[in-house]
């Protein structure tokens, strides 16, 4: 999640549930049936979101995901959307900190995969490897085990809720890159597309709904 993202929802003006998979650089190859897939979960993330006005200051639109996953039928689809994101290459799945947990084991159910979970800095004992990155306010930093789990040659799918400003993100996969693995894309539930987190990244995106 990035530092644009607000606790426990997105920030958020005019929604469109065209989801996009492919980097500023161009799109990738869908499979059979993945644009369905999204097509599907974004219509449910529509249908499911709770939106509020003026919070968390007048003007903002803000829109609460939580009750797309607390929802069978919206969370089999999201699952089953950020999953084909992986094209059946990954053999792992990063959950970043932390609704990316929540996401990301059951994508990685869905692949066949393993599940890393990416902390928040001082979350996990040493040794670690960490990524500082910049806040608005400061820094933040992102940590995985730097001997329990073989990431050298892996090749991992970072899923997430939102993409913002793509802070989070991109430490993320720098971080893995570091350790030794492939990055193979970065699959989110929402893009909040005027924030320029897609510019920033160097992996294709998969993003269900983009507002």
């Amino acid at each position: 999640m990035d530092a644009a993202q607000m606790s426990e929802g997105i920030p958020v003006t005019e929604q469109d549930v065209t989801g996009e998979s492919g980097t500023g650089r161009g799109r990738t190859a869908d499979g059979p049936g993945d644009a369905d897939l999204r097509r599907r979960a974004a219509a449910s993330v529509q249908r499911l979101t709770r939106s509020v006005a003026d919070f968390p200051q007048p003007g903002v639109q803000f829109a609460d995901l939580t009750p797309v996953f607390a929802d069978a039928t919206g969370l089999r689809e999201v699952i089953d959307a950020l999953a084909a994101a992986a094209h059946g290459r990954a053999d792992l799945v990063a959950g970043i900190d932390a609704r990316g947990f929540l996401l990301g084991s059951g994508v990685a159910l869905a692949a066949g995969t393993g599940v890393l979970a990416v902390r928040k800095q001082g979350k996990l004992p040493p040794p670690v490897l960490s990524q500082t990155y910049q806040l608005e306010y400061g820094k933040a930093g992102l940590e995985v085990p730097a001997d329990a789990i073989a990431l050298e040659g892996r090749r991992v799918l970072v899923v997430d809720d939102v993409l913002a400003t793509g802070g989070t993100v991109c430490a993320t996969v720098d971080l893995l890159t570091r350790a030794g693995a492939e990055v193979i894309g970065v699959a989110v539930v929402m893009e909040l597309e005027g924030l320029g987190g897609r510019d920033r990244l160097t992996v294709p995106l998969t993003s269900l709904v983009a507002v």
